[in-house]
């Protein structure tokens, strides 16, 4: 009797495992499935940003959540962060973590930003941009400019030509020595690369030079190359901001505030600034001179 009791318990246990199986698979592992489907890989995205971000910098992330990183169904964006275990939590709620080996120091930006490219050129994506947690991206802008853009060989941003080289500081080089100025780069508080670039830098990483500095970093790599450089002056990338211009298409060194403040003016007017202003001037870049002669700050230009 005892043993036919638990034949029947087994069996009830077997079936109530059995059907639930059936329950999990149908209502969890399926649309886990169908969400693997819909992902990058499958279908193209217009714009594919990258933040880079330092994993302690969570205010910063949340403000770009709430604010330009609501975006269209074309548009993915993805903070790179080094791997580390008090993200968990934040993986549970967001799924725009992309985890890299390497710590957050600023001497590693460039081996962050490689290593992120690595991982992403095979999504299938048009261009991506590249940005700092402290910038405001006008995302609707940026994507109806591409509009307009070159599809492949496309590099485009606020680009300087005639910065001297760093000998101290966090920015200190040790490894240049091509020349006593870096090659023209666009500034890392934002620029765009076409998807063939990305995978132009990711074939050749083994035998780039990897300096401090990301973005002369970037400009290196790319400056042997036929490419179109566009300087833009809507990119407010310094390392200092410009001011407020209602054409910019990214501000860097913005607070989360300071985004806050962005977005609520954009939800209400249409645009970025409460009042429009200039800390310091611009420039048109000159290309048809030596690139230490490139770069001549103009007043009388806007943005």
């Amino acid at each position: 009797m005892l043993l036919h009791k638990k034949r029947l318990t087994y069996y009830f246990l077997a079936s109530f495992s059995f059907i639930l199986g059936c329950t999990l698979t149908l209502f969890v592992l399926h649309p886990i499935a169908l969400k693997a489907n819909s992902s990058p890989n499958v279908h193209n995205i217009r714009l594919l940003v990258l933040v880079l971000s330092a994993v302690k910098n969570l205010n910063r992330r949340d403000a770009i959540r709430e604010t330009w990183a609501q975006t269209k169904e074309d548009v993915k964006i993805l903070f790179v962060v080094s791997k580390d275990k008090s993200l968990n939590a934040e993986k549970l709620i967001h799924e725009d973590l992309l985890e890299v080996d390497e710590k957050d120091e600023y001497k590693l930006l460039t081996h962050k930003i490689i290593a992120s490219f690595s991982s992403v050129y095979h999504i299938n994506f048009d261009y991506l941009l590249k940005c700092d947690d402290d910038s405001f991206v006008n995302m609707p802008s940026v994507v109806n400019e591409l509009e307009h853009m070159p599809k492949k060989r496309f590099y485009w941003g606020y680009f300087d030509g005639s910065a001297s080289i760093k000998r101290k500081g966090k920015f200190k080089e040790t490894q240049w020595v091509a020349c006593d100025r870096y090659l023209p780069y666009a500034l890392g508080g934002g620029y765009v690369l076409s998807k063939d670039l990305i995978i132009y830098i990711v074939k050749n990483r083994d035998y780039l030079s990897l300096f401090a500095s990301e973005d002369v970093s970037v400009g290196a790599w790319l400056s042997p190359l036929n490419i179109t450089r566009k300087h833009d002056r809507r990119f407010d990338t310094e390392w200092y901001s410009r001011g407020c211009q209602n054409d910019y298409l990214v501000t860097h060194k913005q607070n989360p505030e300071m985004m806050r403040l962005h977005w609520s003016h954009i939800i209400r007017t249409g645009k970025m600034c409460d009042k429009e202003f200039k800390n310091m001037a611009s420039y048109e870049y000159n290309w048809s001179v030596m690139p230490s002669k490139c770069c001549v700050r103009n007043l009388s230009l806007i943005p």
